[in-house]
């Protein structure tokens, strides 16, 4: 029997307006995604994906419907506490790094944890960092700048700040979108080791053969999902469905 899920929207929409233009971006969409999933998102280029994300992550608002995280209501809360909860559930990696060149690794992956709230001890902070480091096989880099790595390792520390919140999930846009095709895969199958131990992951990627990677399946076309995975199970095919 499933628990409550990390994340649920429920009949989500957005929409941009511009000089009395209506884009739809998504329309009516329902996920659960529970612990220990990892879901990939695909589709087309505009079809909506790194929007939906971007709603799951709260960096922007939904126009309609209702987004839970770890069962609560996101839009009963004011934009502080919005940043709370993103802090402490949600781990981000972006396609570009978003690494600060002047800070070493180490500094790199301890920064989101200094604003974290409560606060976190020096040690405490150490210890996670040295963690994460450890999980993602670049403890030997610690101490370099991210302009002294290769890309592949870049994302690798990237992923490192991520998993040092021990978010409830990870939210992935187009990891490998900078990487050539051997770091891209590494960094894949660093991803499926890390769901392995338990670590939720939903990830966005244009590339099907990446997308094969996730054992969930979501394919979006004009903002809209477009059909069940037939690898999944009843259940889940129902949570999936689009309306």
């Amino acid at each position: 029997m499933q628990t409550k899920p990390i994340i649920e929207l429920q009949q989500v929409s957005k929409v941009y307006t511009s000089d009395d233009v209506e884009t739809h971006a998504l329309r009516n969409i329902d996920l659960k995604i529970y612990k220990g999933d990892y879901v990939a998102i695909s589709g087309p280029s505009g079809c909506g994906k790194s929007t939906l994300l971007s709603l799951m992550g709260l960096l922007d608002d939904i126009s309609a419907g209702r987004y839970y995280i770890e069962g609560v209501d996101t839009q009963s809360l004011d934009m502080d506490t919005q940043a709370e909860l993103r802090n402490l559930h949600i781990g981000f990696i972006f396609q570009s790094f978003n690494l600060i060149d002047e800070l070493s690794v180490f500094a790199n992956v301890a920064l989101p944890l200094q604003y974290r709230e409560p606060a976190l001890s020096k040690d405490e902070i150490r210890q996670r960092v040295e963690h994460a480091l450890a999980q993602v096989e670049i403890s030997h880099r610690a101490g370099h700048r991210p302009n002294q790595l290769s890309g592949g390792q870049q994302q690798r520390v990237a992923i490192a700040r991520a998993l040092a919140g021990t978010p409830s999930i990870l939210l992935v846009d187009e990891p490998t979108g900078n990487l050539d095709s051997k770091n891209g895969d590494a960094v894949m199958a660093l991803l499926s080791e890390l769901n392995q131990q338990g670590t939720t992951i939903c990830m966005v990627t244009h590339d099907p053969r990446y997308a094969g990677y996730a054992k969930k399946q979501i394919k979006l076309l004009d903002g809209e999902m477009m059909h069940r995975d037939a690898g999944l199970s009843s259940e889940a095919n129902t949570e999936l469905e689009a309306v």
